[in-house]
Order: structure tokens, then C-alpha cells, then sequence
């Protein structure tokens, strides 16, 4: 197995756990990777043998301590790679997360190290995401829920997107979305639940698929 997919591997389930808050399924990781659920299957019975996954079949797959540090590794150096090509090189919040993908894998601790004390050590990668600390430590996160399900005539801000889609980037860039952008719900539509929101004095219409994509705060008062 390659360092390059096996960080892939520890960072899909790394992610599929944290948002479920359970083990990650095969499925799940397979449908990430593009690869078939027997080949998962085959890395995580490898991967466990070497300390970094627990695994029983039909009954998902978890990290082990030694595993999560591998996995929050690869994180750290492709959140700060993120920040590093937006914030220095320029480059659109659509742009970094392709090319931080492949920069993750070849950087060394001490070139990751100096790009985290260039940019002042921050929190937070260009999508919102938390960048864990040197020490295995993950910044706070604030209170946020999924867009979809804000409720009608409250004000959010927008705190962080998936990032694992450009075209998602691209079309919240193109109706005027960033981070940190206050909205209003001002309509959430029985037929397609999409929603209708107010940004910028400018009434902006998301479907399902986009709301359940992008993660606000309640902005209280």
C-alpha cells in the first residue's frame, strides 16, 4: 500500500467519523475513494495489522489512537497548505483544496512547521475547517447547525462549507457566498426544500443539496 493512499484512507475515516459520530462504513470510504468496497476491505484488514484501525466486517471502521494521530497529520498539513496558497500564493478558496490534496503527501513536518508559524498559527483553513495543532489538539469549534436546517426569519453567519466539491465553491463565489456572510432565511419551500435566503439586501434561492453543505451560527438578538 502507498503513504499516498494510506493517508487518503486514515483522512476519509477520520472525516466519515466525525461527522456521524460512529464508525465509518466501508461503503462510505469506498464511495469516497472510487474504489470498490473489497479493496477497502483489503487495506483496513492491512491497516490494522499495523496498529492503525479497528475493524470488524459489517461493523464499520475506527481509528485507533495511533491512527488518529496519523490522520490529523495529514489534515493539519493540507488545511495549512489550503491557507498557505490562498492567503500568499493568491490562489481562489475554489482553487486550493485540489492542490493542497496532492501537497499534503510530500511535505515534511519541518517545511509544515514553518508555513504554520508564516501564517501566525491560525485556526481555521480557507473553508472554515479547524486546522489541528502541532499537538494533536483541534481548535474550538463554534455551535453550528446545517443550513437546511435554519428556521424562517432568524439570521445566521456563515461559518464553514464542504470543501470537497469545487463546483460547490464556484457557485457560492458566483451568488455572492463567502465565509462569515450574514443571511436571513427569509422562505424554506415544502416542494424541493430549498430555501430562500437574504444576503447583502439580495434575495438568493439554495436547494437542498447546497444548504446541506454549508454549516452557519445563529446570530442571537
Amino acid at each position: 500500500m502507498s503513504t499516498i493512499s494510506k493517508e487518503n484512507y486514515l483522512k476519509a475515516i477520520f472525516s466519515y467519523s466525525t461527522e456521524l459520530d460512529n464508525n465509518a462504513s466501508t461503503t462510505m470510504i469506498a464511495n469516497h475513494l472510487s474504489i470498490s468496497s473489497s479493496a477497502i476491505s483489503d487495506m483496513a484488514k492491512k491497516l490494522s495489522k499495523e496498529g492503525l484501525v479497528k475493524y470488524e466486517k459489517y461493523k464499520g471502521i475506527m481509528l485507533t489512537p495511533h491512527g488518529e494521530k496519523a490522520a490529523l497529520k495529514v489534515i493539519r498539513r493540507h488545511r495549512l497548505w489550503e491557507l498557505f496558497l490562498m492567503n500568499v500564493l493568491g490562489l481562489d478558496w475554489s482553487e486550493v483544496h485540489n492542490e493542497a490534496e496532492k501537497l499534503e503527501h510530500y511535505s515534511t513536518d519541518f517545511l509544515i512547521d514553518k508555513i504554520d508559524e508564516y501564517l501566525g498559527h491560525p485556526d481555521f483553513d480557507p473553508h472554515g475547517h479547524p486546522i489541528p495543532k502541532k499537538n494533536g489538539s483541534i481548535p474550538e469549534i463554534p455551535n453550528v447547525i446545517l443550513l437546511a436546517e435554519a428556521e424562517t426569519n432568524n439570521k445566521y453567519e456563515l461559518i464553514s462549507v464542504n470543501d470537497k466539491e469545487s463546483e460547490l465553491i464556484n457557485f457560492l463565489k458566483k451568488v455572492g457566498l463567502k465565509l462569515n456572510s450574514k443571511l436571513e432565511i427569509v422562505d424554506k419551500l415544502d416542494y424541493d426544500n430549498s430555501i430562500s435566503v437574504r444576503v447583502n439586501k439580495k434575495n438568493i434561492t439554495l436547494s437542498k443539496k447546497v444548504s446541506d453543505n454549508l454549516f452557519v451560527r445563529l446570530i442571537e438578538g
